[in-house]
């Protein structure tokens, strides 16, 4: 490894990354989660080389979810039991993640306990380039993010420029030589692809909206400027609910049907558009 010789600007920089960094990840007030998983029905389900997707609450995810026109602003590849338990005790990692201003870690899945998250399943997968993408990313562990890249971080206390939607991706890429480096899902995106598994289709378009989808495709199509919602997006890989992946029959749920009639009582001049009860 090469030494880094710091000069003071690089110092300076340096600071005033962990200095954004910190509150890019300050977490939003008001955040709930609308129909989070229930977590032993989602660890049941889960698989190796499975996408899990979340929806963050960190101010860096208002951000990406803005300019990608998405609820999910984070991704993490599921390993399984590839990685050993703490030695401390705990709960066994079984995520791994890109996370600013900590680079490549691996996390205990009931981290998302209480997230929305959705899993993509990558279809058709074998069991040798499953291991592939899990070693991929296992390798990666540890790897940092340079907090030098004081651009990179600067373009999302900006969530909301006066753009059109279809440039707001772009924006992205603005920063760096390496643009993308916070995102989480650029290194999940070189795993899959260091196995020549696709993301995105690759579009023949025809006309100005098709030669508008076609440039789109073609400009993501590297690696680093992946976001989460491509793989939920993908036709190659598939979205897995877990309350229905073990069988699910309507009939057998219970239901509340007790219902407060005094909020349900029509008024002295009910309206349609006032009624709770239609």
């Amino acid at each position: 490894m090469t030494e880094r010789n710091d000069t003071m600007l690089d110092r300076f920089l340096d600071w005033l990354g962990h200095r954004l960094a910190t509150r890019l990840r300050c977490e939003c007030s008001g955040y709930r989660p609308f129909t989070p998983s229930d977590f032993d029905t989602l660890r049941r389900v889960m698989q190796p080389g499975d996408v899990l997707l979340v929806e963050g609450n960190e101010r860096i995810s208002t951000a990406i979810k803005y300019l990608t026109q998405s609820t999910w602003s984070h991704a993490a590849l599921f390993v399984g039991d590839m990685l050993p338990r703490p030695a401390e005790g705990g709960e066994r990692p079984r995520l791994i993640e890109v996370n600013l201003g900590e680079g490549c870690v691996a996390v205990p899945l009931s981290k998302y306990r209480t997230y929305n998250t959705r899993i993509c399943r990558p279809v058709g997968l074998t069991d040798t380039d499953r291991q592939r993408v899990v070693s991929f990313m296992v390798d990666r562990i540890g790897l940092g993010y340079d907090m030098r890249n004081v651009f990179d971080l600067l373009r999302f206390f900006f969530p909301t420029p006066p753009v059109p939607v279809r440039w707001r991706r772009r924006l992205l890429a603005v920063g760096s030589g390496d643009p993308t480096r916070a995102i989480c899902s650029s290194l999940i995106a070189q795993a899959f692809q260091s196995i020549r598994y696709p993301i995105l289709p690759q579009v023949r378009a025809e006309g100005e909206a098709g030669n508008y989808a076609r440039h789109e495709v073609l400009h993501i199509r590297h690696h680093s400027l992946f976001v989460p919602r491509d793989f939920d997006l993908s036709p190659w890989f598939r979205v897995v609910k877990p309350t229905i992946e073990g069988g699910f029959d309507y009939r057998e749920l219970s239901w509340d049907d007790s219902e407060d009639e005094a909020d349900c009582a029509p008024s002295s001049s009910p309206s349609p558009s006032s009624s709770c009860c239609t």
